[in-house]
Formats: C-alpha cells, structure tokens, sequence
C-alpha cells in the first residue's frame, strides 16, 4: 500500500485540484484509493461527494488514535455512483472525512509523539492500494502529521515566484523531517499546476523549475482548464466528465498517476 502526501507550504496553487484528479485517475484505472482530508477546510470531502453524518471525521480519529479503527469510518465516494454500471462492483474510492476539528492539531510546537497519530491509523488499514492524504498548505502539525504517515510527499507548484521559493522551502523541509523523524519518507516529485501556454511569465518559470529541479519535475505539466471549476463545483470526476474539453487533462492525470505507482 503506498501512502502519499499531496503537499505544499504555499496556498493557492491547486494542491486539492491535484489530490482529486489523481482520485479520479485511480478510480478509473481500478486502484482501490483512500482519500485522507486533513485539510480543515475539508475541500476534498466536499469535492468528493461525501455524504456527511457517516463515519468520524479525521480530527476525532486523531483524537482517538489508539483506540480508532480508521476501515470503520472511511465514506464511499459518490463518483463511485457515476461510474458505468458495469464497473461499479469493486471499484473503491473511499474518504475519510475533513472537518474543522483538524485544526486543533495544526499547531507549530506539536510534538513529536502526536506526529505518530495519523500513522497508528493507517498502519492497520488493509484492502487499499493507494491513500492520497491531502494536506493543508503549511508545515504546522496536520502537514507533519501526514509526513509521518506517508511513503512519498508529492508536491505542487504553480509557474510564479513565489511558488518556486515556496517549493525549494518543502524540498528542505522534507529532507529534515525525514532526517529527523521519518526515515522511511522520500520526495515523490514535483508537479507544476495551472499553467499557461499564453504567458511569458509562466514560460520562463517553467525553465526555472526545469533546471532547479531536473530530477524531481514529473510531467506532464498541468495546464490551466476553464472547466476545472465547474467540474469541481459539481463535485464530479474528471474523467467522467461529459466534455471532450476536459480529455487532455484527464490524461495527463492518468500520466502522472502511472509515474506515482504501478497502474496494471
């Protein structure tokens, strides 16, 4: 089972966008996903088509770490409702439920022993091939958390200076964290979100990237789409989408997704 973190410390680069698409990439593909909202926003959760009152929201599971049995509170996506009825029977896209709660974990000075919540759970899970935990755009607990559960931190950047310098800052921060409290956790990569053919700026930013991080960069890169909202304000797949406007970005989500693991 691979374990991934969507991550990074600046907001507003589409980190959620990213976790959904490569969601909608699993449950296409067949791989059994577990979608983890640590978000306190719990963007996921609604992008997802959770339907709320089932299952404890991920703060009150790492709450209640020791005792909690994450399997008893995961939430079937309803993509899985939109799929051909053919293909619904065994495909899996589960959630855990974001909520607000999280945030009485997102502190700067957590401790060491509460970092091991999030991986207490999850080391008892079964059933699953992948878990995508998306994270909040900082490095306070929730982020710390997740890093300590995961395998691989994919990270998501936007083709703007501040979002290099924000990048580079991850990158180090990942290699501390691993150093220091998660041996096991490696850089999956990078990928470069919402960019623009039309724009100078975006063009040379790419470049930038490309030489700081030739090794890490995974492609394709994710072009801006007008659909994207749409598609996300009615909480649905992008893969399931009735547009042939949205079929390259579908694809380069199933790319990025044969990078990430091995897709039969």
């Amino acid at each position: 089972m691979q374990i991934l973190s969507v991550s990074s410390l600046k907001g507003g680069v589409g980190k959620t966008s990213v976790t959904m698409g490569l969601a909608s990439a699993a449950l296409n593909a067949g791989v059994k996903t577990l979608v983890i909202d640590l978000d306190p926003h719990a963007d996921a959760t609604t992008g997802l088509a959770v339907t709320r009152g089932t299952g404890k929201e991920a703060g009150l599971l790492l709450r209640d770490h020791r005792r909690a049995d994450i399997a008893q509170h995961t939430i079937p996506s309803g993509w899985v409702e939109l799929l051909p009825e053919d293909r619904q029977e065994g495909a899996v896209l589960d959630v855990v439920a974001g909520s607000a709660i999280s945030a009485t974990f997102d502190r700067p000075d957590i401790k060491p022993r509460d970092m091991k919540r999030l991986k207490t759970l999850v080391d008892r899970l079964e059933g699953y091939d992948l878990v995508l935990v998306d994270c909040p755009p900082s490095l306070s607990g929730l982020t710390r958390i997740a890093w300590g559960a995961s395998n691989q931190v994919l990270l998501v950047a936007e083709p703007s200076l501040f979002s290099v310098a924000g990048t580079e800052r991850t990158m180090r921060a990942i290699r501390m964290f691993s150093n220091e409290y998660a041996p096991q956790l490696t850089q999956a990569g990078v990928v470069v979100n919402r960019a623009r053919a039309d724009s100078i700026e975006h063009e040379y930013r790419l470049l930038e990237m490309e030489r700081l991080y030739a090794d890490k960069m995974i492609l394709p890169v994710l072009e801006e789409n007008p659909f994207w909202q749409q598609i996300q304000g009615a909480a649905y797949p992008v893969h399931q989408w009735p547009s042939d406007q949205v079929r390259d970005m579908a694809k380069s989500f199933d790319e990025l997704l044969r990078q990430l693991i091995k897709v039969s």
